[in-house]
């Protein structure tokens, strides 16, 4: 269900929270579908118990999933089809903005690659 590539520097429980999002993007997962309690996800995919906790408290933060105590983690109707990309893409931009601006892009310079995105233009250098 979940796939991991241990040679990237994205952290793991990044990539089991990137990992529900897109899945329910597609379908795969439905709301009110139960997750796999975070023992049995560490045990398949060998990581931690915790790496895998620290991404259901993740996604329970931000209201994708809901946790019942006794029962297991629930998605939420949060993330549907069409939403689900458009918010990993939208986090995906803030940090790249936030990147661009540590190494000295000025915000006149990121507002005007904006611009020439949402005006059609393929050619951004």
């Amino acid at each position: 269900m979940f796939q991991l590539d241990f040679a990237s520097r994205v952290p793991i429980y990044e990539q089991l929270y990137r990992n529900v999002v897109k899945l329910a993007s597609v379908g795969a997962i439905k709301p009110g579908d139960k997750l796999p309690p975070v023992r049995t996800i560490a045990t398949q995919l060998g990581v931690n118990p915790n790496t895998a906790a620290k991404a259901y408290h993740i996604l329970e933060n931000d209201g994708y999933i809901y946790t019942t105590v006794g029962r297991g983690s629930f998605l939420t109707d949060k993330l549907s089809k069409n939403s689900a990309e458009k918010i990993m893409a939208i986090e995906e931009f803030k940090k790249s903005v936030l990147s661009a601006h540590t190494f000295g892009a000025e915000e006149k310079e990121l507002v005007e690659y904006i611009h020439k995105i949402f005006k059609g233009g393929e050619n951004l250098d």
